[in-house]
């Protein structure tokens, strides 16, 4: 059986989520600020030759594809302090079972016990490793 969470772990939860949300804005920040120097038509008109140009185009899609992980981790992050805030943080929200504190402490925005974000990643094709 799952150990109840405590006011304690809440609070904890919800600064460690708090921190990472505050941390991941600052990120996207200064990813912006650095792609808005490095503009494409910079790196491109730097290019000489079409491998070059291929390299151009990997750097601004990997910059683009960093921002996007990283306002996905926002969303799970203001999901899970909804949660918090509705008093449903750290039960599945397939079988209304807890989740492990072993599972939260690892992965503060989980919102499956394991053996549900199992099922969910067999059934959507997910790869991600379960914490």
């Amino acid at each position: 059986m799952a150990e109840s969470l405590t006011e304690q772990h809440l609070n904890e939860f919800k600064k460690r989520l708090k921190e990472r949300y505050w941390q991941l804005r600052q990120e996207i920040r200064d990813e912006l600020l650095k792609t808005d120097e490095e503009q494409y038509i910079e790196l491109a008109g730097r290019v000489h030759d079409p491998e070059e140009e291929a390299v151009a185009d990997l750097l601004v899609d990997l910059n683009l594809a960093s921002i996007s992980r990283h306002v996905q981790e926002l969303r799970e992050i203001d999901d899970a302090l909804i949660r918090i805030a509705k008093g449903t943080y750290g039960i599945c929200v397939d079988c209304d079972q807890p989740i492990g504190l072993q599972r939260l402490t690892a992965n503060p925005t989980a919102k499956r016990c394991l053996a549900c974000q199992d099922l969910y990643e067999k059934t959507h094709g997910v790869t991600a490793p379960t914490i």
